[in-house]
């Protein structure tokens, strides 16, 4: 079971530190007229199949009566028990290969040191680490793919240095009172749906030594306005003639679900801002709740059909910082970018502006999924 190629709500709508080019972080008036629907609350899409003999119907009305309640908070782990969508990381080259180098380009870091791998998956961050010089890695995950985990690390010779534990780190008990790096890969799209940051935190505050280091240790989302007629149309306006019939009920259920994917990066028509930082060795799970006031500044006469956000994430810890992003004018991750169409076009000329806020909190049934809020003004 993959990620989610789009994020579904049902309710609110509404640069990596140091690496984009244009960072203006501009505050406007909190009193916005809503373009979006006012509402909307990301909801994911996994799934299994409930089924049962004849001989336990009474089992099975009631398992398919808690399946109806169930959200991506049920089957978020059972997701990443699936080999496919750890392919899909493993083969994303900027992610894999970013991590790959700042850890063992600062093998000076890493040497003899305690480690702490935060959903470990196949273990790849784990046999990095082993190979940079650290003396033992404690890798915890709680899907099942852990078991092909140690069969992985067992067969590159990584037994004796990698100790993989299953279960959920709020849950579970480190054989050791402290670790001096911690390591994951916590990001989910619109950098937080569906992230496990609040678990890095806890472990950060539960295990790493005073001074110690965490791999990334800054993140930093961004928005920016795009024209895309095209794609607005297949996907929104679409529903207003389905082989003749008008199924244009549903348009206003496709506006209020942002959606994953790639975005050409001629499209984009303004300025870049960001609307979160984070810094992990010190941002608390109240962070990860947020409102930003932003302003864009369109550099061409053209047309506003939704906001599209995107993440950086930086290792600023080590002898020479690095990171990634998930720009539009950046190589592609499998992370792509969150787009946010509007209900209205906007026709705006070169040098005028666009004002908006967003607040995003996690859903209070559902903490891996979020509400996110979207208000945008403009006078032109």
């Amino acid at each position: 079971m993959q990620r989610n190629q789009k994020l579904m709500k049902q309710t609110h709508t509404g640069q990596g530190p140091g690496l984009d080019k244009n960072e203006e972080s501009s505050l406007v008036d909190s009193a916005t007229t809503d373009i979006l629907p006012e509402a909307m609350t990301i909801h994911s899409k996994n799934g299994n199949e409930i089924s049962a003999t004849s001989d336990q119907n009474q089992r099975a009305e009631e398992v398919e009566d808690s399946h109806v309640h169930r959200t991506s908070k049920d089957y978020y782990f059972d997701s990443y028990s699936h080999h496919g969508i750890h392919e899909e990381m493993l083969k994303d080259e900027v992610r894999t290969k970013t991590y790959q180098m700042a850890i063992l380009n600062n093998s000076h870091l890493f040497r003899d040191k305690v480690v702490l791998d935060v959903g470990c998956g196949t273990g790849i961050l784990s046999m990095f680490a082993v190979q940079a010089g650290a003396s033992i890695v404690y890798g915890v995950d709680c899907s099942s793919i852990i078991h092909q985990a140690r069969q992985i690390v067992e067969k590159n010779g990584f037994k004796e240095k990698i100790i993989l534990i299953q279960g959920k780190m709020e849950e579970i008990t480190l054989p050791v009172r402290q670790v001096d790096i911690i390591i994951s890969e916590w990001m989910g799209y619109f950098l937080l749906y569906e992230s496990m940051l609040d678990t890095v935190l806890f472990a950060r505050d539960k295990y790493l030594v005073k001074g110690g280091i965490i791999f990334p240790d800054k993140a930093i989302m961004y928005v920016c306005g795009m024209e895309d007629a095209q794609m607005k149309n297949d996907r929104i306006h679409f529903w207003e003639n389905v082989y003749g019939f008008d199924m244009s009920v549903i348009k206003d259920i496709a506006l209020s679900e942002p959606i994953v994917d790639v975005v050409d990066c001629n499209t984009i028509m303004t300025n870049t801002v960001p609307i979160l930082k984070l810094d992990l060795l010190t941002c608390t799970k109240e962070h990860l709740s947020f409102s930003s006031d932003f302003v864009l500044v369109s550099n061409r006469n053209d047309y506003v059909h939704g906001i599209v956000a995107y993440f950086e994430c930086a290792f600023t810890q080590v002898h020479k910082p690095m990171g990634w992003s998930t720009s539009p004018f950046s190589k592609y991750t499998h992370w792509k970018q969150t787009i946010f169409y509007l209900r209205e076009t906007i026709v705006i000329c070169q040098g005028e502006r666009v004002r908006g806020k967003i607040t995003c909190c996690p859903n209070k049934k559902n903490p891996r999924d979020l509400d996110i809020s979207l208000q945008i003004l403009f006078d032109g």
